[in-house]
């Protein structure tokens, strides 16, 4: 005799008594059944989307940063000593924006901080020179 299979993504009483059994004992486990049954025969499309995913990342990502020596070696000596020369000149230049970055950064602080300064010399002259009698009140 060949059974079926109970436990299918589908709406069968299997399915559904196992969602009401598990909002009631925990809430997100009736949710997690309830997302098997509307997309578990989607699972092999999300590993296969995912999978491609991370692949694709890990070629974007994975010659970046302090491990760029790892490079794959292309077997032509010549290219890959330009291919380490452009590298080498592509990190000094983007070091050198970098500082320039800081250095921007520091000065439009100076500037705020003057223009700041100004405004609070501004408001301690115009207090002084405000008449001074017993209902003062600050007019905005």
């Amino acid at each position: 005799m060949v059974h079926s299979y109970a436990l299918r993504p589908a709406w069968t009483p299997l399915t559904i008594a196992l969602m009401v059994i598990g909002f009631m004992l925990f809430w997100p486990l009736g949710l997690i059944m309830l997302a098997y049954i509307l997309w578990g025969d989607r699972v092999p499309e999300f590993k296969r989307h995912f999978a491609g995913m991370r692949r694709d990342w890990s070629r974007s990502w994975g010659g970046c940063g302090p491990h760029r020596s790892s490079y794959q070696q292309s077997g032509n000596s010549a290219f890959d000593d330009y291919r380490e020369r452009e590298l080498r000149r592509l990190d000094e230049e983007r070091r050198k924006i970098e500082e320039e970055r800081r250095e921007f950064e520091a000065f439009v602080h100076n500037l705020r901080r003057a223009r700041d300064q100004e405004e609070f010399d501004r408001f301690m002259r115009d207090r002084q020179n405000r008449p001074r009698n017993g209902s003062e009140t600050i007019d905005l």
